[in-house]
This record gives C-alpha cells, structure tokens and sequence, in this order.
C-alpha cells in the first residue's frame, strides 16, 4: 500500500498540490473515542493519504452507566464532524463512506444522534455491525499480515468494543483478503474497560491484573476459533495489533521524542517487549503517563487498559511476535471504496433505422 501520513510542512504542501485534480475518496470513523478521518487518491499499489484528521471526542464517556450518549460528549463529536465535513467539502470528495460502531450501536439514544449529525452536518454515519467491523479492520491492515506464516490475529482495540479476526494464511491468494475463520467481537474496549475499573491515586499490579483477567474471560468462552490453537502453539502464527493504545506501546518501546507513524506503522514487537512496556506504564502515575511524547493527557486514563486487553489476548492466544498497526478500519474502507472504482458503463441504446434511438 503507497500509503503515509499527512507529513509536515513541504511534503504536506507537495501532496496537496498533487491531488488536485485526481479523484479524492474518503474514509470517516466516529468510534467511542476518536473521530478519524482519512482523504486519500488512489495510487498503483493501493492509495496516497492527501490529508487525515484526528480527535479524541470520547463519545462513550459515562455510556456504560447511563446507556445513553451524554450531551457533552455529542457537542464533541459534533465539532469534530462539521471539520470533518468541511475538509470532505473542500476536496470534493467522489465516494465518501462515514461509518460509527459501538457507542452508536448500544446507546438508547445512537438513532436519534446518527438523525441528528445528517442534519447538523450532512455526515450520514452508517452504524456498522462487529462483523463489518472487523472485516473492514482485516482489509485495513492487508498489507502487514506475513504470508509466510500460516495464521493471523487480527486485534483492534476500540473504546466501547474489541474485535478479533482469525486468519487463515494457508491457503491465501499472494495479496488479496484470505479466509477468516472465526471472529469475534467482545463489548470491552479500553474507555468501558477504565471505567469499569477506576485508577485510583496509583496503578497497582493487582488492578491490572484485574483487568487482564475480565477480558480473558470473554477469550475463554469463545471456542469457535478452537480449530487454529494448534497452529499458534507451534508458533506458526502471529498477532497484529491496531489501535491508539497499541501504537503508543510501541512509540514507548521505540523511546520516541514525539509519535512518528511511519516509525510505528508495522513495526514488529516481541512478547516480552510488549511486556516489558506495560511494565514501564504501570510504574508511571498518571500526570508522568501524560508526559509521555507517545501518549498525551487524552490516552493517559486509557492506555493501561489497552494493555491490558493485548496481554489477555497474548497470554489466551500466545504468538511471539505482535505487529503494531497504525491502521485500520479508516483504510479498510478507503481500500473498499476504490476497489469499487472504474468507469461507469453506459447504458447502450438501440438504435432504428432512422439512426434514432429507440430505448
């Protein structure tokens, strides 16, 4: 996939100047945390990101106990899409796709917002099931999948939900979307899973533990994905890990001065590296956690439970190596879309004797 970042300065400006002309597609992603959105023109081997937008609107805050979308956090998902629109509006987009999952999908009151953001803002969301979800996370992340093993497992890390695809490598086409043969989607991501289980003054090993263990529970009860175990305990499988929390792990790893995604994006982690940087995490207190160049005051309450639910994945589905993936459903719609691309036929018209048509 031709796909980066937005980039800085000139090579953001080198873009732009780019795509104008060239067909633009877009991707937008409301989840219970961020807002993301992806622009992008189609390139040789996949697609060119012409610009990419970003919030923390953290649309599920509180969800879990009310069951309902709070206002608050629907003025910040507001704010976000109306930039989301203008910027859609600006590169006049051909093919636009805006989807939300699951803080729309449980919230008592996600119809009546989804109505609500259509009109404020001309972003028609489409509420998408954990099945969609996780296929569109599978597409998005194609690219880092290592065809010389014989399965993946594919974890993206949502605020409200986590879903998990097993992949089948055995017998996958050299670049196109292999067999999944289970997939499953548990309602824990990491805004439910830390509210569920408050910090406190300072982040105890027995806390974490306490959360690690409630999503293995959700792991264990699963038995359909039973059929692979053998294929990941002779290590001939490996996990790829996408979202925010991951990709922060890994900028912590990497001891970056600030998040460099084309340093991230793929980069291999062992087990024992991702331990040992839930390790450092849990030894830092909250305001050391905000200072952090790769976490932020906005991932600082949420990035231990991130952790948390890729050690209860790896200690359930044990792999020895985790690709990070700064990447996902945004890109897995885009590769949609484009896929779909292609020069509208015509509809062919009879035509008489008198050379006019006759429909």
């Amino acid at each position: 996939m031709a796909e980066r970042g937005p980039g800085r300065g000139r090579d953001r400006e080198r873009d732009r100047d780019k795509a104008v002309g060239e067909a633009c597609y877009a991707a937008l992603d409301l989840g219970t945390n961020n807002c993301r959105l992806l622009i992008a023109t189609p390139a040789p081997s996949g697609f060119r990101v012409v610009e990419a937008y970003s919030r923390i609107v953290r649309l599920g805050e509180g969800l879990t106990q009310s069951g309902r979308l709070s206002e608050a956090a629907m003025e910040r998902a507001l704010a976000a899409l109306k930039v989301s629109a203008e910027k859609v509006r600006r590169r006049r987009v051909v093919r636009f796709r805006a989807i939300a999952t699951q803080a729309c999908r449980i919230a008592g009151n996600g119809p009546a917002f989804v109505e609500r953001v259509a009109s404020e803002t001309g972003v028609r969301l489409q509420v998408i099931s954990p099945q969609e979800e996780a296929r569109l996370s599978v597409t998005g992340c194609l690219n880092l999948l290592d065809r010389t093993q014989d399965a993946a497992l594919v974890v993206d890390v949502g605020g409200g939900s986590t879903e998990l695809s097993w992949v089948d490598l055995r017998e996958a086409p050299p670049a196109g979307m292999p067999p999944v043969r289970a997939w499953l989607s548990i309602p824990i991501g990491v805004v439910t899973l830390a509210e569920r289980f408050p910090e406190g003054e300072a982040a105890t090993d027995a806390w974490f533990r306490t959360m690690v263990e409630t999503v293995k529970a959700e792991l264990v009860a699963f038995t359909r994905a039973e059929p692979m175990r053998p294929i990941f305990e002779a290590d001939r499988a490996h996990l790829v890990g996408t979202s925010g929390a991951i990709t922060s792990l890994a900028g912590l790893h990497l001891e970056l001065p600030r998040y460099d995604r084309s340093r991230v994006d793929g980069i291999w982690m062992t087990r024992d590296q991702c331990d040992a940087a839930a390790g450092r995490l849990l030894a830092l207190n909250a305001r050391e956690r905000a200072d952090q160049p790769c976490i932020g005051p906005d991932r600082a309450d949420l990035v231990l439970a991130g952790a948390a639910i890729l050690q209860a994945v790896q200690e359930h589905w044990p792999c020895s190596r985790v690709r990070v993936a700064d990447r996902g459903l945004r890109e897995g719609i885009l590769l949609s879309l484009m896929s779909d691309r292609g020069p509208r036929r015509r509809r062919k018209r009879r035509r008489g004797r008198n050379g006019r048509s006759a429909s």
